[in-house]
């Protein structure tokens, strides 16, 4: 490709799939135009549900164990090579990159490190905003890769304003997910998450626009995608779809436009690998994803027939793999606890109903199978259903597959932090409470 095409790559914080496209009753009308003149897939999933490592696997193209980050930045975990970037890769070929806001992949105070070529500071979600408009405007570097990153719709949640967002955030007529029950607490809480999304979506609206109004939108890729599942008990940080689903929506030049839904199982893995194959750029060797540009030709129906994701440290501990295939889904929990390690949950109002009616004695199991078709919420688990060993057996056959294949360091036993990281205690019921150096408790595991 002789004329690159410029990237913008928006992404948000805790958003899952929870925004207008996706049928859900959070206005969203900016994110709604993009889908309806770009390309939406309806069945994109993260590596892993929580922040760094998605957005890590997402850049790098490259699972959490394979590229380092099997925890949080801001807790003292990195990339093990940060020219493994999709910057890197980009700048060969001649691109600018420039960071407004968020990234999440490694310590704020250490940003220079990943290496664009712009780092603009944080602040408020219209102070990133208006930093990206000035750059748009200001006649920039072409072809440019620009990471947008916001920090909506994470907790806390912006105040909910009934006259600003409408029924969205109005608790009596809010809806909280399915997961959970429909109570008061629930529905206010859902209404914040609302507000939140207002707040992203206007933003997007302002960048968007900048880029019609410097007449760069012709000639711009933009990805929009958030890292994982949205930040509700049983949701982010969890391995059922409510955890790994994420919206994607790509508007562009040529295949990138139409209003086209795609149904297909795809990763966040798969982006790195399509933009170097929509851009003739030849792909490096570390990627671990496939191309998406065969699914945007039309020329097959599907690129992959599971994808896999896997949770390590959040705020504490907690060894999970996953596959996925179109049918089913299988969960695997490499620890020896019964109970649910609820400082990976997000302090709020809707977690406090699961604690209020025992959540912290509800038992876990080592192993879940869903039967995606007949049970879409992840809600029955069949692992021990007679009738469904065949299946078990099979997934859990993919799985260990996949972990020798990509040399999961889980197989040899717990996954070490790195030297100054630090965690919560598994049995913290919060992820505010003290946290601790990783090692000082051993962390015991199971076998395969």
């Amino acid at each position: 490709m002789t004329n690159r095409p410029n990237i913008i790559y928006l992404h948000s914080h805790d958003t899952g799939r929870y925004v207008q496209p996706y049928g859900h009753a959070v206005s969203s009308p900016n994110i709604q135009k993009l889908a309806a003149q770009g390309v939406l897939f309806r069945r994109s999933f993260c590596c892993n549900p929580t922040c760094s490592p998605s957005r890590a696997a997402l850049l790098t193209g490259t699972y959490p164990h394979s590229n380092g980050m099997t925890g949080l930045a801001h807790r003292g975990w990195r990339l093990n090579d940060y020219n493994h970037h999709i910057l890197h890769t980009l700048r060969q070929s001649g691109y600018y990159s420039a960071l407004f806001g968020e990234q999440h992949i490694i310590d704020h105070s250490l940003v220079d490190q990943i290496g664009y070529d712009l780092v603009m500071p944080g602040g408020s979600a219209e102070e990133r905003t208006r930093a990206v408009v000035s750059f748009l405007s200001g006649s920039p570097p072409q072809p440019f890769f620009a990471s947008v990153g916001y920090d909506e719709t994470h907790r806390p949640f912006h105040s909910a304003q009934p006259e600003a967002g409408g029924p969205a955030e109005d608790s009596r007529f809010a809806r909280p997910p399915a997961i959970l029950p429909d109570t008061a607490s629930t529905r206010r809480d859902m209404a914040g998450f609302n507000a939140s999304v207002r707040v992203l979506d206007n933003c997007y609206g302002q960048v968007l626009q900048a880029l019609d109004d410097a007449g760069l939108a012709e000639n711009t890729l933009v990805l929009c995608t958030t890292d994982h599942g949205i930040a509700f008990p049983g949701m982010k940080c969890t391995l059922t779809d409510h955890g790994i689903g994420v919206l994607l929506i790509m508007r562009g030049p040529g295949e990138f436009s139409g209003g086209k839904v795609i149904d297909a199982l795809v990763s966040h893995l798969d982006l790195f690998p399509t933009l170097c194959d929509w851009l003739g750029i030849d792909p490096p060797p570390w990627l671990q994803g496939t191309s998406m540009m065969p699914l945007l030709r039309g020329e097959v129906d599907r690129i992959r027939t599971e994808v896999y994701a896997e949770v390590n440290y959040h705020a504490a501990y907690e060894p999970q793999r996953c596959v996925r295939t179109e049918r089913y889904k299988y969960i695997r929990r490499f620890d020896e606890r019964k109970a649910a390690v609820l400082a990976n949950c997000d302090d709020s109002l809707s977690k406090d109903v699961w604690l209020e009616s025992g959540w912290q004695k509800r038992p876990q199991a080592n192993e879940y199978l869903f039967d995606l078709i007949f049970d879409p919420s992840e809600a029955c688990n069949l692992a021990g259903h007679p009738d469904q060993q065949a299946v078990l057996e099979e997934m859990r056959a993919r799985l260990v597959q996949w972990m020798e294949a990509t040399g999961d360091p889980l197989l040899a036993g717990p996954v070490p932090a790195p030297d100054g990281a630090v965690v919560n205690d598994p049995d913290d019921l919060s992820p505010n409470e003290a946290t601790r150096p990783a090692g000082q408790r051993p962390a015991h595991g199971v076998s395969l």
